[in-house]
């Protein structure tokens, strides 16, 4: 067998020269970007026994942190995907005046420092706030609590998944929807059968997106999260705690259960995404 048979090629043929130099550069800007923080956290880590390592993973100042941190970036990203989805059908398939002002609104949070978002969220959501003088009557109170963490997240969050399915739903072809309707489709039918299906990749990998970026937030949450333990300190917090107290290797050891947690997560996840187009690439 010839060596440039396909069953051995390395790589497809390109006329625009520079595989090697653009491999290796790729492989070295990943390796110093990626690879090698990572790998000094768990040589960090190593230095624990497994003993100290599992008492400072499951005390439960740490479990509430994780749990507070993971469970309310589920919840968050959960709430993304609904809004953010209502939210490019409009920016999509309706006109209106000041729709590209709209539109541009979207990707504030990716411009504003988390700081600033925070210190804004809390203002506006304290008892004494705009929103939250509102909602205190009703004994709702949104700053220094679990929900406060939880404003903040979606707010962060909304962008990834508005981004990411906003161009599917432009390329979908309405005739596909036109035509459903003339077969006696109603509404909620064509969204289901029709719309639904086609986008839910993308839906998938917008919740991927906004479930990571919660998670690792910081900025945004420690000023309106009100950080009591047991209450409402989230992971990150725990950790910046610990590297103060110049205890490092307890930080890194519970950043490294929220690497491994998170990396288990959005694996599940985007295998679900793969399943997904599967699915739909079968049922085209």
């Amino acid at each position: 067998m010839s060596a440039s048979s396909p069953r051995f090629a390395f790589r497809q043929q390109s006329v625009i020269p520079g595989f090697g130099l653009t491999m290796g550069l790729t492989l070295t800007w990943l390796g110093l970007i990626v690879l090698l923080p990572l790998s000094a956290l768990f040589i960090k880590t190593s230095e624990l026994t497994f003993e100290r390592f599992i008492d400072i993973v499951t005390a439960a100042r740490t479990l509430h942190a994780l749990q507070v941190s993971f469970g309310l970036a589920l919840v968050a990203a959960l709430v993304n995907v609904v809004f953010g989805a209502i939210v490019v059908w409009v920016l999509v398939r309706y006109e209106f005046p000041f729709k590209k002002v709209v539109d541009a609104l979207i990707d504030i949070p990716f411009a504003l420092p988390t700081a600033v978002a925070g210190i804004a969220l809390t203002a506006l959501y304290a008892e004494n706030g705009w929103v939250g003088s509102l909602l205190a009557p009703l004994g709702i109170k949104v700053s220094f609590t679990p929900l406060g963490i939880v404003v903040a997240l979606v707010f962060i969050g909304l962008p990834f998944v508005v981004r990411t399915v906003q161009p599917v739903l432009a390329d979908l072809d309405q005739e596909l929807e036109e035509a459903a309707a003339s077969l006696g489709a109603t509404r909620t039918q064509t969204l289901v059968k029709v719309v639904l299906p086609s986008i839910w990749p993308a839906l998938l990998t917008g919740f991927a997106l906004a479930f990571a970026r919660a998670v690792g937030e910081y900025g945004s949450v420690i000023f309106i999260a009100g950080n009591l333990p047991g209450v409402s300190e989230i992971a990150p917090l725990l950790i910046v705690i610990r590297l103060e107290e110049f205890r490092y290797a307890d930080a890194t050891a519970i950043a490294t259960v929220m690497l491994v947690a998170s990396f288990l997560l959005l694996l599940i996840i985007n295998r679900l995404q793969r399943w997904a187009e599967l699915r739909g690439s079968r049922n085209a």
